[in-house]
């Protein structure tokens, strides 16, 4: 096999890409975390947890998050409104990668 030349390649066309297309973002990683580590968690509880995040942006990263198949939002039809988020299947599947982050980051630490 050849090598590859970056004039014959396009980032957009990865896997990488895709990956990162659904993660990029201020704090899509550390819902997806917040998530991964306490499972079912209302709203304003990511909130206090993630602490520097506005009510709208964690808002709308987890619309994003639920549009691309990765947050589950159950809401209860009750007063006052409760809604809880969790990790869907496919979310899950990002938990290994995640884990590395975990790992690296606690032999790497200073």
């Amino acid at each position: 096999m050849g090598q590859r030349c970056i004039a014959d390649e396009n980032l957009k066309q990865t896997g990488f890409s895709y990956t990162l297309s659904l993660i990029q973002g201020k704090y899509k990683m550390t819902i997806l975390y917040t998530l991964m580590e306490f499972g079912v968690v209302r709203f304003n509880e990511m909130k206090r947890y993630i602490g520097t995040i506005s009510y709208k942006t964690l808002s709308t990263a987890l619309k994003e998050l639920e549009a691309d198949g990765l947050v589950h939002r159950e809401e209860y039809p009750q007063i006052p409104p409760k809604v809880e988020y969790s990790l869907t299947e496919r979310g899950r599947s990002l938990m290994p990668i995640l884990d590395g982050m975990c790992e690296w980051g606690d032999r790497h630490r200073l």
